[in-house]
């Protein structure tokens, strides 16, 4: 099942790629990288949402990293 997910997902992914990657202007080379990074970057969280499903959100892994700062802060 899981891996049906993730070909799925991957499908998606390609789909997206092929049909927006022609309308990008062909002068832009820094757009184009950006565009590769953010949907590569997508797709990989994606994935591994898919196969660790516990996984922690952006703002538990937020917290985890400041909350320190936080309390040596308030001290």
């Amino acid at each position: 099942m899981k891996a049906a997910s993730v070909l799925g997902i991957t499908a998606v992914a390609l789909v997206l790629f092929l049909i927006e990657w022609p309308k990008l202007k062909h002068r832009i080379k820094r757009e184009k990288q950006a565009f590769a990074v953010l949907t590569v970057i997508g797709w990989a969280l994606a994935v591994l949402l898919v196969l660790y499903p516990n996984m922690p959100g952006p703002s538990q892994v937020v917290e985890k990293l400041f909350k320190p700062i936080g309390k040596a802060l308030v001290k």
